[in-house]
């Protein structure tokens, strides 16, 4: 079995780390350089950077946050937001990021996906899907949770997948913040369904959180931002605990 890997997320806007419930009411939780060091000495696997304005603003993803962050933290790290064009990507890739994640650009433009893997390789792109289930239906969202899309979450996952994708993070919008633990049956549905890593996001309050989402949905990662931010769980604790509860993960 491949070790779980623990992924905290970082949303920043307006170069400030700020954490919401449900993708609204923001609250400060610190400088995003400052906290992905503490991340990466506390033994995360990697880290998870969103721009999380940038689509919604029509702007472009914050590169010279990419480099002071590839200067201070010694894990992998991901970006994202605003990300439009092959171009994005090299330029985040030369300013130190070891892979990105785009979403409202891959739904307006799902070519975008296979013209990233087919240059840089599916392991430097991470399709994220943010998600939010009504009567059943699970339907994706664009520009920070902010306009339905129509498209189901399993359809475009799959689609992702096929085009080239190296992995899908899925962010329940419903769970989001809350933290009454993650999107659990959705997940292990994405997991059942598609041969890439599945990232969880949204929901995550305590460590059997996580417990539930490794034993019982399958996923490769789980990621968590409000937990961690404001010091609720440790990571080396977390660890401790899944490890003892017979998850195997990353040391």
């Amino acid at each position: 079995m491949l070790a779980k890997r623990i992924i905290p997320c970082l949303d920043v806007k307006n170069g400030t780390t700020v954490k919401g419930v449900n993708f609204v009411n923001f609250r400060n939780a610190g400088d995003p350089v400052e906290l992905g060091r503490q991340y990466s000495d506390a033994g995360a696997d990697e880290l998870v950077y969103l721009d999380i304005t940038a689509s919604h603003e029509g702007r472009k993803t914050f590169v010279d946050l990419v480099r002071r962050v590839a200067a201070n933290v010694s894990i992998p790290f991901t970006v994202g937001g605003g990300i439009s064009c092959v171009t994005d990507v090299d330029t985040l890739l030369n300013a130190g990021a070891d892979k990105i994640t785009i979403n409202s650009s891959a739904i307006r433009n799902p070519q975008l996906i296979s013209d990233i893997a087919n240059r840089f390789g599916s392991q430097v792109c991470v399709v994220a899907i943010d998600a939010y289930q009504d009567n059943g239906n699970w339907e994706c969202y664009l520009n920070g949770g902010r306009i339905p899309s129509g498209l189901n979450l399993f359809e475009w996952a799959h689609q992702a997948q096929e085009r080239g994708a190296g992995e899908i993070l899925f962010t329940s919008m419903n769970h989001d913040g809350v933290k009454t633990g993650f999107a659990t049956t959705a997940l292990k549905t994405l997991s059942q369904n598609l041969t890439i890593p599945i990232i969880a996001s949204g929901g995550a309050g305590t460590y059997s959180h996580f417990y539930d989402v490794f034993a019982n949905a399958g996923v490769d990662a789980a990621l968590a931002a409000s937990i961690f931010h404001f010091k609720e769980i440790e990571i080396n604790l977390l660890k401790d605990y899944l490890v003892k509860n017979g998850i195997t993960i990353r040391q």
